[in-house]
């Protein structure tokens, strides 16, 4: 029987669970916090940007490339795909159904491995993390029998 692991997540929290095959639900197998997706970006840079000297006597400010919150939120993405990286070698499923808000999923697929992106079999961006299991079943019937 095939395993298959449905990762339901957002920036801050994101569980993975697993279905054994028909009527044996969904089973918890891995929950991940990353609390400082939850703070303010002010909160999460040590100070103001800096100044930079323009052409002539003009001041400007430098703007990071990237703002704090979303250098969080790509390093939760990569704890997530080394997660699932880490289920593949172990051959804990065999399929995989990715449920993540629209922003995010795109972080968390731009760092899935190649072996553990071709074993991706759905994707709905969706925030659903605030849904436990009985909740969860009715929206992915569509794509795993439950």
């Amino acid at each position: 029987m095939t395993s298959t692991w449905i990762l339901v997540a957002n920036a801050a929290v994101a569980t993975v669970y697993c279905n054994e095959g028909p009527k044996k639900g969904l089973a918890r197998v891995k929950t991940l916090e990353h609390a400082a997706s939850r703070e303010k970006g002010a909160d999460l840079s040590s100070d103001r940007p800096g100044h930079n000297q323009s052409s002539g006597n003009r001041h400007g400010a430098f703007v990071p490339a990237k703002m704090p919150k979303e250098v969080e939120a790509e390093r939760f993405a990569l704890e997530i795909a080394r997660v699932l990286d880490h289920g593949r070698t172990q051959n804990a499923y065999q399929r995989l159904i990715l449920v993540a808000s629209p922003h995010f999923m795109g972080l968390i697929k731009q760092h899935l491995e190649g072996h553990v992106r071709q074993l991706v079999s759905e994707s709905i961006e969706k925030d659903y993390t605030k849904l436990n299991e009985r909740e969860l079943a009715p929206h992915l019937e569509h794509c795993i029998y439950l």
